[in-house]
């Protein structure tokens, strides 16, 4: 059954980035509503920190979403070694399974300089696809170390 519901949680990021049956959300967002995570501040992973210097919204925002499950709620708290574990292994699976279509590093500039035109249909479907890769690896991780992960309704537009 957890493989049904990792196929889902990758299914909903897809959906959610593409924006073709939904309003298209960044990618940062996409991966919050999907783990059910509240928007706001994941705006900020958009374009790689607004600007396409910073790292693929979608990867921070993976890690993002495993430190809220997983982290210390007490923000003197230290490391939890599931927090721990669950990075360690987020490292190796975005350096294994995402799809970076050879870029040099995972900064968004980098990741999508081989589309001339951001705003392409190549592109979109290049990241829609780094998103859902995202969104998978993330529902794996909490599955294995003990996490509960809930596929939810796409939440209306605000």
């Amino acid at each position: 059954m957890n493989e049904d519901v990792v196929r889902a949680i990758r299914e909903k990021a897809r959906v959610l980035y593409e924006g073709k049956v939904t309003p298209h959300r960044s990618c940062g967002i996409a991966i919050a509503e999907t783990f059910g995570r509240e928007p706001g501040p994941y705006q900020a992973l958009r374009r790689g920190g607004i600007t396409g210097e910073g790292q693929c919204g979608a990867i921070v925002a993976g890690g993002l979403v495993l430190g809220e499950i997983f982290g210390d709620p007490d923000p003197t708290g230290a490391v939890t070694p599931l927090l721990r574990e669950a990075m360690m292994r987020y490292r190796a699976a975005i350096a294994a399974r995402l799809p970076t279509g050879g870029a040099r590093s995972e900064i968004c500039n980098d990741l999508v300089a081989r589309f001339p035109v951001f705003q392409s249909e190549e592109r979109a479907s290049f990241c829609t696809g780094l998103a859902a890769t995202v969104a998978e690896i993330v529902a794996g991780i909490v599955l294995e170390l003990g996490g509960t992960v809930e596929v939810t309704p796409i939440p209306p537009s605000r």
